[in-house]
């Protein structure tokens, strides 16, 4: 038997009327019991949050820099129990749900870092002209409000770091609300954050059902949202509140491009090995795994049967068994689409290579060639490990194909070629170029963002902070300078 989860208002454990189960993508066992926080706690929670705006942005940076580095090392104590959740939860496999939570280990870390040297102030002397004379400007930068935090599922502990870490650096309260399927991994941060100094109000996570969430996000107290996810409900969301700032991290169909260069037996087993694992890895469930895989055709023959040969070298299986590569999707809904994505494609003339075939809410590593424009695989984001391989002829070629999408997030280009790296940095549109590896690597301090619907604003912990922050001018006048 699991307990009921309770969630966190205001800094307090606090539980609702009504409870929803979590259950394993893997083999439908129960993961917990959460309970649901009514439309009068929710309602506590934002007014806290609202009433705590000045004070928390007032709270001294070694007082929120101390609370990140306590979430921090409570992160590394509790590694394999965390990872072993989400794992269970997710349906990840263990040794990526190791790395996730490496991962939000660094971003709390990032986090307490920056906070101590935040908002320190910049001067700007301002009698360059007659006017400015004695006078000198200051400017520092102010939490724009109360951010409401949503995260999605595939990522269910970093991504919920991604909200929460930088928002308590700068002094800006948070209301985390962590995706319906996969809860438990935020509810734990609430546990660590519990054990801080924090004041009561400038945090809450609340698994708020999806269908009571347009209220919260029109809520005209809570400025700021930071959403992860589809474009169709970022946009959505978007639209609904105009006047809001809004970070939207959304959808991409990454693209891996393999230049002429990149020619030897070595590069095209090294990037077969990269895009196999990365096209495949959570599942194929990130944004940024690869999906697309764009070779000149002077090494696309000999790359396409290392491409498929390491594809079907992943391990496939029990999440929970270190030795697996590729877990199952996170529900069987989710499994079918991808499924009948596939088969429209191979309906159409698509040629498949490997995989193809789906087992309750698992579906086996695939890979396709011949896939035609006009099909769902080609032009959105498959969400699932299904990998698609193009012969191109030359680089102009190779990166119009890159950004002949909708999408435009991150994009790997494999060449030894450094001036082909800068032409592909100013060619491609997206908001990242990966150069030697796939579109998948992300840093957690670096900025990361897409173009085009791939979303708007960036996250990277220094990057969300500004996102979350303004710009106050302060004039001193009547100075000696």
């Amino acid at each position: 038997m699991t307990s009921t989860h309770a969630f966190w208002l205001a800094g307090r454990q606090a539980t609702g009327e009504t409870t929803f189960d979590v259950t394993s993508p893997w083999d439908g066992r129960l993961v917990g019991t959460v309970s649901v926080p009514t439309d009068a706690q929710v309602e506590e929670a934002v007014a806290a949050a609202h009433a705590v705006v000045d004070d928390f942005a007032a709270t001294p940076a070694h007082v929120r820099a101390a609370a990140l580095d306590h979430v921090s090392r409570r992160l590394v104590e509790r590694t394999e129990e965390i990872a072993h959740l989400i794992s269970a939860e997710n349906g990840k496999p263990l040794k990526w749900a190791r790395g996730e939570v490496g991962r939000a280990i660094s971003v709390f870390r990032f986090a307490a870092e920056e906070a101590r040297r935040f908002n320190g102030g910049e001067a700007q002397r301002l009698d360059t002209d007659a006017g400015g004379q004695g006078r000198l400007a200051l400017t520092r930068r102010f939490p724009k409000g109360v951010v409401l935090g949503i995260a999605p599922f595939n990522f269910p502990l970093n991504l919920c770091a991604h909200k929460i870490a930088p928002a308590i650096a700068v002094g800006a309260p948070i209301i985390l609300k962590p995706a319906p399927a996969t809860p438990l991994s935020g509810l734990i941060l609430g546990e660590l954050l519990a054990e801080t100094e924090l004041p009561a109000g400038s945090w809450s996570v609340l698994p708020v059902p999806n269908d009571k969430m347009p209220a919260l996000v029109q809520d005209e107290r809570l400025p700021v949202i930071s959403f992860t996810g589809s474009d169709k409900v970022g946009y959505a969301i978007m639209d609904s509140v105009p006047r809001k700032h809004c970070t939207l991290e959304l959808g991409g169909n990454g693209a891996a491009v393999v230049l002429a260069d990149f020619a030897s037996e070595e590069d095209l087993d090294w990037a077969a090995t990269r895009i196999a694992t990365f096209s495949n890895y959570q599942g194929g469930q990130s944004c940024i795994s690869v999906q697309r895989v764009i070779a000149d055709a002077s090494v696309y023959d000999r790359l396409l049967p290392k491409i498929v040969a390491a594809v079907e070298a992943q391990r496939t299986g029990d999440p929970s068994d270190p030795t697996t590569d590729v877990g199952p999707l996170v529900s069987e809904d989710a499994a079918k689409r991808v499924e009948s994505w596939v088969d429209e494609a191979v309906a159409a003339g698509a040629r498949l290579h490997a995989g193809g075939k789906r087992d309750g809410a698992s579906y086996a590593p695939t890979v396709l060639t011949g896939v035609p424009a006009d099909t769902t695989l080609a032009c959105e984001e498959v969400f699932g490990p299904v990998l698609t391989v193009t012969s191109v002829d030359g680089e102009a070629e190779a990166f119009a194909a890159v950004n002949d999408s909708k999408y435009g997030l991150q994009a790997g280009v494999f060449t030894h070629d450094l001036q082909a790296a800068f032409r592909a940095h100013r060619a491609l549109e997206v908001g990242g170029v990966i150069v030697g590896d796939v579109p998948s690597y992300r840093a957690d301090q670096m900025p990361y963002g897409g173009a085009k619907q791939s979303g708007v604003g960036r996250e990277g912990v220094k990057f969300a902070m500004d996102d979350y922050t303004y710009e106050r001018v302060l004039v001193l006048t009547g100075l000696a300078l």
